[in-house]
C-alpha cells in the first residue's frame, strides 16, 4: 500500500479581476474591481450547469454571490450593468471548460 503525504493546504485558488463598467455603490463604498474565484461543485449547487454555461441570469444572479470578493449580493447582480454580468458570467462560465478548450480558445 502507498502512503501518501497529507497536507492541510488548499490549492490555491485560481481568481479572476474584472473591473465593472459601471461601479457599484455600498453606501459610502463603491466597488470598481470584483474578484471571481474559480467555483468547486459546492458553490454550483442548485443550478444547472448547462445554465451557467448560457450565462443564465438566474444561474449567474444564484452563483456569482458564491464566488465574488467582495462577496456581491443577490440584489446587486441583479441590478448590475448587462455588459458587467456578461463579464462575470464569461469568466465563470471559462472556468467550467476543460483545460484543453480553454488553451484552444487562448
Amino acid at each position: 500500500m502507498t502512503e501518501h503525504a497529507q497536507t492541510s493546504e488548499l490549492p490555491t485558488a485560481i481568481t479572476e479581476t474584472i473591473t465593472l463598467d459601471e461601479p457599484i455603490q455600498r453606501g459610502k463604498q463603491t466597488v470598481t474591481d470584483v474578484q471571481i474565484r474559480k467555483p468547486r461543485s459546492g458553490a454550483l449547487r442548485g443550478v444547472a450547469l448547462t445554465d451557467v454555461l448560457q450565462m443564465d441570469v438566474v444561474a449567474l444572479t444564484t452563483v456569482l454571490p458564491r464566488l465574488t470578493e467582495p462577496a456581491l449580493t443577490e440584489a446587486e447582480v441583479r441590478n448590475m450593468d448587462p455588459a458587467d454580468l456578461v463579464q462575470c458570467g464569461s469568466k465563470v462560465a471559462g472556468f467550467l471548460l476543460p483545460r484543453s478548450a480553454r488553451e484552444e480558445s487562448q
